[in-house]
């Protein structure tokens, strides 16, 4: 196995696992005393299986979650982000909002992050290949900043654009995909509270191999609607393109939700394994939307989840 580089970030800065579970439940009891504190955990109200949407799981290890990625802009092996994205330069950064709103033009990274309060979300992240982690993020919801740019009735859709930086990502070498990379959502789930704009995970600042410095989460989809290195947002009237749905249209939808009853043309997304539980550990059961059924289920309502996937 190739040696992997580290992420830059000192030992002594990344909370002990243990502080971090320990300080992890004295927040979500001050939040359940109503201090106001804001923390908002896997299940976030699915209760018909709390294993599965993540209350009762402990999150991943650092190494878990900062070690096995997809970022083809770095390579292909799920190794590869963290042992190729040493070059890559995060900082400085910008990102470019354009479209169907009143504000737009280009913002410092500081700028854009700078009105929000930075939240931990405990989130139940599930990838395509049958696999899912238990991930504390740290971000703000994406709906809150959007509303910044103040886009206009015309605006139904969101896109989002990666940097495309050949020379510090590898991975964009290569022809396997049509660089930048582009995602899009609906303007309801990108306004929806459970959408997060993320800044860091476990405490810290994005590691490179993880979408530093800015990266999208929808917990109710598939891992590859989350775009990482997020250099351009858009308010669309079209639906816009997006990367896998132009490369592979009969495997990967525009909406990709997490729906165990469409099976991938190459596997079934019935069953999922944890990271970080051992090769042999038992699958269990995938939830619809993830296990946040309740709180999204709403925005699909009348569309066939089966030919809309």
């Amino acid at each position: 196995m190739p040696k992997q580089c580290k992420p830059k970030i000192r030992s002594s800065e990344i909370t002990p696992e243990s502080l971090y579970v320990n300080r992890r439940h004295f927040i979500k009891s001050a939040a359940l005393a109503g201090s106001g504190l804001l923390l908002t955990t896997g299940c976030s109200g699915a209760t018909d299986n709390n294993e599965q949407a993540g209350s009762n799981l402990e999150v991943n290890k650092f190494e878990d979650v900062t070690s096995y990625n997809n970022f083809y802009e770095f390579g292909l092996d799920k190794k590869d982000p963290a042992r190729l994205s040493g070059k890559f330069k995060p900082k400085p950064w910008s990102v470019t909002v354009d479209g169907e709103a009143e504000i737009t033009g280009t913002f410092n990274f500081e700028d854009i992050i700078k009105p929000h309060t930075i939240e931990e979300r405990i989130y139940r992240f599930r990838c395509v290949e049958a696999w899912s982690m238990v991930v504390p993020w740290n971000g703000f919801p994406l709906g809150d900043l959007l509303k910044r740019f103040k886009p206009t009735s015309k605006a139904k859709y969101v896109s989002f654009e990666t940097v495309y930086r050949p020379a510090e990502m590898p991975g964009q070498r290569s022809r396997l995909l049509d660089f930048p990379y582009v995602e899009g959502l609906t303007i309801a789930e990108a306004m929806h509270p459970l959408t997060l704009m993320v800044t860091g995970l476990y405490g810290v600042d994005l590691p490179n191999q993880n979408g530093a410095p800015l990266r999208l989460i929808v917990p109710w989809k598939y891992g590859f609607k989350s775009i990482k290195s997020i250099v351009r947002i858009g308010f669309t009237e079209k639906q816009p393109r997006t990367t896998w749905s132009e490369a592979a249209p009969s495997e990967y939808g525009f909406y990709a939700n997490v729906n165990p009853h469409v099976d991938h043309p190459r596997w079934s997304q019935a069953r999922e394994r944890r990271i970080g539980s051992g090769l042999f550990s038992e699958k269990k059961p995938t939830l619809m939307f993830n296990g946040y059924a309740k709180e999204v289920a709403g925005l699909y309502t009348g569309l066939n989840l089966k030919k809309y996937f």
